[in-house]
């Protein structure tokens, strides 16, 4: 559900927190939230009604048959091609997935705080970062500057070329003899500095005074709050010690010529503060640099087929589901789609990470961005835009850097309890250098208490966490590991129990032929050649498994006559001059005469394998054995997991006979077999129950449940669309190694972000006493606001550095 105030996405069955209004529950992801609904709840519901049509409007008989489809969650009754409030209980009406067919309205979020999300760019009203689009372009070709670097870089190179000579003309005081000063007289170097800095604050750092005083209205203190007082403080302090140095008192006076100024103190500030802004944003983009590597991957044009057998390039937004296109040898593939004439080898390592070429022919799938070998041929578009595969992963991993992490939600409650205490603190210091202080007890209670507001700015505590997930969702992204939420990264370093699916996750999920055994008389490639001619006609799944086991073996295919199909006994058809029935054991005259091949069979079956028996001409010839081969990487991914204390546990809708072959092969001790869809998901709660933190890896539509109840799921790239969607991790190749790879990247995150609120907390718990001057009384030793500034600027350097270090994270 939605929280109606921010707008975030709530669990009704975990909230903490909710209000009933007539006769019904809303959900709220926190106190503050709560709060605010209940002392005026219309505020947040009236204006959300009022955008809605006319209850009339429920009806969708007239929506079109394609296109964009918003519905509400609580209703789905309520359906519109347009955006809006449901008319029934206000909430935003969301996107049907799959319904989009164009261009979309961008929505904008912050960063730091999820959710606040609007149509239109600015600034977060909570900790006053620029809020960024939800989505990545797909088209890069369009992919423009961040206008908010431009902007920071163009205040940061003025407010820099005047800060430097005002700083400069500052520190020449510190030359023996201050010939600057009595070559140009005290009060001409006031009015200098005046003229200088005041363009550098008033206008270099405007976006932070506008960021201040918003965080002040909405209560959100902020990192913003404590610049703009202490760039405030400083410059309207030597305004007036300029304008009317006679109004201060004498004490105040420490020069030749009027009380101390700190127009460079605030002018460096700015500057020093506009770098560490340029500095985040550069960074903030290159933790999208593989994304951005994988959308410069995708194609322009595409090659569209027309109805009258013409062929001409189309840009790929031109291209629409059903289209047909013509790939040629080396070009990219424009979409996902299905061949329907040719074949070719395609190199998929882009998606599947795995390096030699694919096999695909006419009915089998191709992936977009992907690259064609030496054939030809023609597909149907079947996903485009956004329902593509890249452009999944993009979203996939869009949002994971924007979700946040539960150890976040520390360093934010810390952050609204520090600042003002901090500002508390800058009072204290004031007012105890101006009682108590040497002289000028003024000028040094000014400069403690604004070095105070700036070397505690919590910028580096709020950066420890998104930057370490950025980049780890984005270093997972190339590993083929994707994560949908940051709440899953951190979790999976505490899992100490997976769940496991059979079918596509231990194993291939394909049947494939892996054994022939034939009675005596009979040739293998020959008994082989008869079964397979008579399979192609069949539609039983273990047929197709037969039939690419001989084209495997280059074994040719004869045509069939006179097929039969019986129903649990198997096939039968005359194949040339010899009659050919596959199927069970019914299908042997003279059960007796097969014995041998019946015993054998029992000990396949053992081994998981599924058995078909052939006779030829009434006499038993042999049998096939087909299996769902194990991963290969499996068993090293399995003993990885063993040796980092994991507990697996196999689950599977299959025969316990099967799934019990399967475990001994593996080393799995722990089976649940012959378990029904609707009760994966049971098994995982009481796993749950016992204290276990439990992961749940599958790929099918049946495990989705199961997935949804997991501490974490896990699901296979090579799954279905469902599966994917309920799972907060997604394994690009399929394989388990991607768990492995996947608590790595856990371990490395969460050891990154801890290191990096290590940093923040360790500088600020000890900045503060120094810059309020607690080393004074010893050593003489008084921290100027500039030396501040730089430390500061240090702090949210070095958490950004340690973060980007995972872009290298061995997984």
């Amino acid at each position: 559900m939605k929280d109606p105030v921010c707008g975030m996405t709530v669990d009704s069955a975990t909230a903490k927190w909710s209000h009933s209004l007539d006769g019904r529950t809303w959900y709220f992801c926190s106190d503050d939230c709560m709060t605010k609904f209940a002392a005026d709840p219309h505020q947040y519901l009236a204006p959300r009604v009022a955008q809605s049509s006319p209850p009339a409007a429920h009806s969708h008989a007239n929506l079109p048959s394609s296109g964009t489809i918003y519905t509400c969650p609580m209703h789905p009754e309520v359906r519109r091609p347009t955006p809006g409030a449901c008319p029934i209980c206000g909430m935003a009406l969301e996107l049907v997935a799959g319904t989009s067919i164009g261009p979309t309205k961008t929505e904008y979020t912050c960063p730091m705080h999820p959710e606040v999300i609007q149509d239109h760019p600015g600034s977060c009203p909570k900790c006053g970062m620029a809020l960024e689009p939800r989505t990545v372009a797909l088209d890069t070709s369009a992919d423009a500057p961040n206008p908010e670097l431009i902007d920071m870089s163009r205040r940061l190179w003025i407010s820099t070329a005047l800060a430097l000579p005002l700083l400069a003309l500052s520190m020449s005081e510190l030359i023996p003899g201050m010939p600057v000063q009595h070559a140009l007289g005290m009060r001409l170097i006031t009015w200098i500095e005046l003229v200088l800095a005041t363009p550098v604050v008033l206008w270099g750092a405007f976006p932070f005074f506008g960021r201040g005083a918003r965080s002040l209205v909405t209560r959100h203190l902020n990192m913003f709050t404590l610049i703009s007082l202490g760039v405030g403080i400083a410059y309207g302090y030597s305004v007036f010690a300029a304008l009317f140095p006679g109004l201060l008192p004498s004490l105040a006076n420490d020069s030749m010529a009027g009380p101390p100024l700190y127009f460079e103190s605030a002018a460096v500030i700015t500057a020093l503060v506009l770098l560490g802004q340029v500095l985040e944003l550069r960074a903030r983009g290159r933790t999208a640099g593989a994304i951005k590597a994988l959308l410069g991957m995708s194609p322009r044009t595409a090659r569209i087929v027309r109805a009258d057998g013409r062929e001409e390039d189309v840009v790929l937004e031109q291209v629409q589901v059903g289209d047909l296109l013509r790939v040629r040898p080396g070009e990219k593939i424009p979409v996902d789609g299905v061949i329907v004439e040719g074949a070719s080898s395609i190199d998929e390592s882009m998606i599947t990470g795995e390096p030699l070429p694919i096999a695909r022919s006419a009915g089998e799938r191709v992936i977009g961005a992907t690259v064609n070998g030496t054939g030809s041929f023609v597909m149907r578009a079947e996903h485009v835009g956004a329902d593509t595969v890249l452009a999944q992963i993009v979203r996939m991993v869009a949002e994971a850097q924007r979700s946040r992490a539960p150890i976040q939600r520390l360093a934010h409650t810390v952050s609204g309890y520090f600042v003002p205490m901090v500002i508390g603190a800058a009072v204290v210091t004031f007012a105890a250098w101006l009682l108590v202080g040497p002289p000028p007890a003024l000028a040094h209670a000014i400069l403690a208490a604004v070095a105070v507001l700036i070397i505690a700015c919590p910028c580096a505590l709020g950066l420890a966490t998104p930057m370490a997930v950025m980049v780890g969702t984005g270093r997972g992204a190339t590993a083929g590991v994707l994560v949908r939420n940051a709440e899953a990264l951190e979790l999976m370093e505490r899992v100490d129990s997976i769940v496991v699916d059979k079918t596509g996750t231990l194993t291939e999920g394909k049947p494939r032929l892996t054994t022939i055994e034939v009675a005596s008389g009979f040739d293998e490639s020959e008994v082989l050649r008869l079964a397979a001619s008579v399979e192609r006609a069949s539609e039983h799944p273990l047929a197709a498994a037969i039939v690419a086991g001989a084209d495997a073996r280059a074994i040719p295919l004869d045509s069939v006559a006179d097929f039969v199909s019986t129903t649990g006994a198997g096939v039968s058809a005359s194949v040339g001059e010899r009659v050919v029935r596959v199927g069970s054991e019914r299908i042997f005259d003279d059960a007796a005469a097969a014995g041998d091949l019946i015993t054998r069979a029992d000990a396949l079956r053992r081994e998981a394998q599924t058995v078909v028996f052939v006779a030829i001409d009434g006499r038993p010839a042999g049998l096939i054995g087909v299996a769902d081969p194990i991963k290969q990487s499996t068993p090293a991914a399995l003993a990885a997991l063993r040796a980092d204390g994991v507990r697996v546990v196999m689950l599977t809708g299959d025969n316990r006979a099967t799934a019990e072959a399967v475990a001994r092969q593996l080393g799995i001790h722990e089976i649940e077999a012959e378990v029904m869809p609707q009760d994966k998901a049971s098994v995982v709660k009481r796993l749950q129950a016992e204290g276990r933190i439990v992961a749940m890896a599958g790929d099918g539509i049946n495990d989705a449940p199961a997935l949804a109840q997991a501490t974490v799921g896990i699901a296979m790239g090579t799954g279905t669309d469902v599966a994917m969607q309920s799972a907060g991790i997604t394994l690009v190749k399929g394989d388990l190694m991607g768990i492995v790879r996947a608590r790595h990247l856990s371990r490395a995150t969460m050891r990154t972000i801890r290191q990096n609120l290590f940093f923040a907390f360790v500088y600020n718990v000890l900045g503060v006493p120094i810059a309020a001057g607690v080393l004074y009384p010893f050593f003489g030793l008084l921290l100027n606001p500039m030396i501040a500034s730089a430390a500061m600027s240090a702090s949210s350097v070095s958490v950004i550095v340690n973060s980007l270090r995972l872009r290298h994270a061995a997984l």
